[in-house]
């Protein structure tokens, strides 16, 4: 169903816990590249984040839980399981190649204006659009019964100053708390990557992304209007459009003369920003963005959301995750 409001206030979520980390950590948030750093690197850079990732169902699970969708069924059969490998699979190996998702690449990539993003976006978007809508009829795009799924629905009183409270707070530290209060250290950045990450990943939540049917519903409008829920646009002009405004007004990674001394992040020593260009595009950046456009078309599942769900549901997260690893590891 069509959550103009909680879209919204999620999508600033994803916001501050993206742009946060961009210029109080000099760092760009893509929660595949974090994810694989985990696995095969774990260190400060990217640990907080996910542990902060994570923990963002602690809050929603208790104060809001209304917040957590109804997955479909864990793999309860040899056939489901070897499906939703092969997902895990598509996913690891289609980021690894491609460089990024929907968090590193669309969110982060295109608010800093990256052709280089802007390509990559194209393609899974593209792909996960056509898988969607022609991939066995269009079949595992799901319904919302006799209504269209293009009907409003609005958050509860409770739901609501949930959702408030967890923006107003994210603004709060880091447009006052951290620039003002924080002071420059290993210590204070390692905290913010795990705040960050708390912010992103109740982002997440708050937004719709966890859903797999409201990330399938999205798609449907090419074939099934009456299925087609347009929220995670939303997260286009609220996520994406505020990046970009702090992008062009911050102008991080860029060597700035001010006051005789050169532009740094907020809580780093240096800016940690990807140097590659359109010109290092090559035939397995497009096969890795069209891999993960397929995983993200036939199942709605991208590597944030799919972190938080093997959380609620161990066995497709042990399943997913292990042809997450595996893809990344070819």
């Amino acid at each position: 169903m069509f959550t103009p409001i909680h879209t919204t206030l999620g999508a600033l979520l994803l916001f501050h816990g993206s742009s946060g980390l961009l210029i109080h950590n000099g760092a760009v948030f893509g929660v595949s590249s974090l994810l694989s750093g985990c696995a095969f690197n774990p260190g400060r850079d990217n640990v907080p984040i996910i542990a902060g990732l994570v923990s963002s169902i602690v809050p929603v699970y208790f104060l809001a839980p209304s917040l957590i969708p109804d997955y479909p069924a864990q793999p309860h059969s040899w056939a489901s399981a070897a499906a939703t490998l092969g997902v895990g699979f598509l996913l690891g190996w289609g980021t690894k190649n491609g460089r990024g998702c929907t968090s590193g690449h669309m969110l982060c990539g295109i608010s800093r204006l990256s052709p280089r993003s802007l390509i990559a976006t194209a393609i899974f978007f593209t792909t996960a659009l056509l898988t969607a809508n022609f991939v066995e009829g269009g079949s595992n795009i799901p319904s919302c019964g006799p209504t269209p799924c293009y009907t409003l629905v609005y958050p509860s009183v409770s739901e609501l100053g949930f959702m408030t409270g967890a923006v107003l707070l994210a603004a709060i530290t880091n447009f006052i708390v951290v620039p003002r209060r924080v002071h420059r250290s290993e210590k204070s950045r390692v905290v913010y990557s795990y705040v960050a990450g708390l912010e992103f990943g109740l982002g997440l939540w708050i937004s719709g992304m966890v859903d797999p049917a409201k990330i399938l519903r999205f798609f449907a409008f090419l074939t099934d209007p009456s299925r087609f829920d347009p929220s995670l646009a939303l997260i286009i002009l609220f996520g994406i459009g505020p990046s970009i405004f702090t992008f062009l007004t911050e102008k991080p990674g860029q060597a700035v003369e001010k006051e005789k001394h050169v532009s740094k992040p907020t809580l780093a020593e240096k800016w940690r920003l990807p140097t590659a260009t359109v010109s290092d595009i090559d035939w397995r950046f497009v096969a890795g963005a069209a891999s993960f456009g397929l995983a993200w078309g036939l199942k709605g599942v991208c590597p944030g959301p799919a972190i938080l769900r093997t959380v609620l549901q161990p066995t497709w997260g042990l399943i997913t995750m292990g042809g997450y690893m595996l893809g990344n590891l070819i």
